[in-house]
């Protein structure tokens, strides 16, 4: 069976203040999707079968122009990408890293707050939806009014997850219920996951930790969700 780990990462360029730079926890996502793609299947799903695949809170755009340079390799994987992210600067940083692959207006963005902007064309339209939130409790050496947007990427509330779990909330109507589907997402070991979790069971979502990595003084965990059925 062919893998596709042998797949050079996308090139990235982020010299935009405000936008993300990828890290360790955007190649924990990558890593495991390489070892998790074949020429037929990823991570259990049907490739033919992937429709539709979201990148929200896209940042430099790295997730969906790798799964794009998949696409352009692997004749089986057809699925339309779509990536989304609140910064007007990150869309523009992403379109720029597009056609740094050599990738010519292949991805879909929408500058959109979660889903709140989004067509109503994709409701219930994603297999896959990739997101990497902000997943650290806030400063309190930061006041409201001192923030900048590059904190958009790092601060999830008082408790690490308040924006995830906004996520959740809405994400059980963008995905496609009716197929096998997965959201993949970070959480980190600085924010109480305990309760996480409990929240996630709540809302109605399975999750399982499928990779992680120990960086410092934090543990950072992908998790795959998906959402349990009556």
């Amino acid at each position: 069976m062919l893998y596709f780990n042998h797949i050079p990462d996308p090139l990235i360029k982020y010299d935009f203040e405000n936008v993300y730079s990828p890290s360790d926890d955007s190649y924990l996502f990558i890593n495991y999707f390489k070892k998790n793609l074949a020429q037929t299947h990823f991570d259990g799903l049907n490739l033919s079968e992937i429709k539709y695949i979201l990148d929200l809170g896209t940042g430099t755009g790295i997730i969906a122009i790798f799964f794009q340079l998949i696409k352009n390799q692997n004749p089986n994987f057809k699925a339309n990408i779509v990536a989304s992210d609140i910064l007007e600067e990150a869309i523009r940083c992403a379109k720029e890293n597009e056609s740094l692959n050599n990738i010519k207006n292949k991805i879909k963005f929408i500058q959109s707050d979660l889903f709140k902007d989004f067509p109503e064309d994709l409701l219930h339209a994603f297999n896959i939806i990739i997101f990497n939130p902000p997943y650290l409790p806030s400063s309190p050496n930061i006041k409201e009014d001192n923030k900048k947007n590059i904190d958009l990427s790092w601060d999830g509330g008082l408790n690490g997850f308040e924006i995830f779990i906004e996520f959740l909330k809405n994400a059980s109507f963008f995905l496609n219920l009716e197929e096998d589907h997965y959201i993949y997402s970070i959480s980190s070991s600085r924010s109480k996951l305990t309760a996480l979790d409990k929240q996630i069971s709540t809302l109605g979502y399975k999750k399982e930790i499928v990779a992680q990595k120990h960086i410092f003084f934090e543990d950072i965990f992908l998790n795959r969700l998906s959402y349990k059925s009556e």
